[in-house]
């Protein structure tokens, strides 16, 4: 589906990112990835790689504007940020959430658009969570920062699909295969006395089929956003929660 398409992918280190890159491979996409952690990005494109993809790795800080090929797997420091109410919580912490997912989207989406621009086409893709439209405790500014995210989807829709650039949004709820479900669960631990596994479960519970989606659910779905067969979607985000938030 995605044969003479140029996809980059932002923090293709990471879960995510690592699996739409290959899902993106196997559909004939050719590849450039990106990543803070060079050595991990590098993992992956030569996986695709030996696989007979094409992919290309590069070391790239997604708040460096001058750099800007990256997008959002950036590490929020959870440790200080996770678990803690928000009455507790200074606006410093509170803000890196919103100030480091939105503007390093903005920055990735702006200088990909000004590229695509002149060929009058492209797709430009970001995740975000189910915490953009549920409250959820304890997560500091996440939520908000991925309300944000969905709205600067919209308005970017807004301004450029009338130029052939559709922008689009997945948003998936915790995969277990994915470190930011990790680190979740880390600081609820001991207060909630639950296991790995009795943490899986919980959030299973609230979904339709009672499990969680994996990685490449998610991945595949991505490849059928990015290709010609979902040319009416845009400014949208899909719902990939199986069900926890109803639409």
């Amino acid at each position: 589906m995605l044969r003479d398409k140029v996809a980059v992918v932002y923090g293709a280190g990471g879960g995510i990112g690592g699996a739409v890159a290959q899902a993106f491979a196997r559909e004939g996409g050719r590849l450039f990835l990106t990543g803070r952690d060079l050595a991990s990005v590098e993992i992956v494109a030569k996986e695709i790689g030996s696989a007979g993809g094409s992919a290309e790795a590069a070391e790239v800080d997604a708040l460096d504007e001058r750099a800007v090929d990256t997008h959002l797997e950036h590490v929020i420091p959870n440790a200080n940020i996770v678990g803690v109410p928000l009455i507790e919580l200074d606006a410093e912490q509170f803000s890196l959430a919103i100030s480091t997912y939105v503007t390093s989207y903005f920055l990735t989406a702006r200088l990909a658009a000004r590229r695509m621009i002149p060929n009058g086409s492209g797709v430009i893709m970001t995740v975000t969570a189910l915490h953009s439209r549920t409250g959820i405790p304890l997560v500091g500014g996440y939520g908000p920062a991925q309300a944000a995210k969905e709205a600067l989807t919209r308005d970017l829709s807004a301004e450029l699909a009338p130029q052939g650039i559709r922008v689009v949004g997945l948003r998936p709820q915790g995969m277990p295969e994915t470190r930011t479900i990790k680190d979740a669960f880390a600081p609820r631990a001991k207060a909630s006395g639950m296991t790995w596994e009795e943490w899986q479960g919980s959030l299973a519970s609230r979904t339709h089929p009672r499990r969680l989606m994996t990685l490449e659910e998610m991945a595949n779905v991505a490849v059928f956003m990015a290709s010609d067969q979902a040319s009416g979607m845009t400014g949208t985000t899909v719902n990939l929660t199986m069900g926890s938030l109803d639409d």
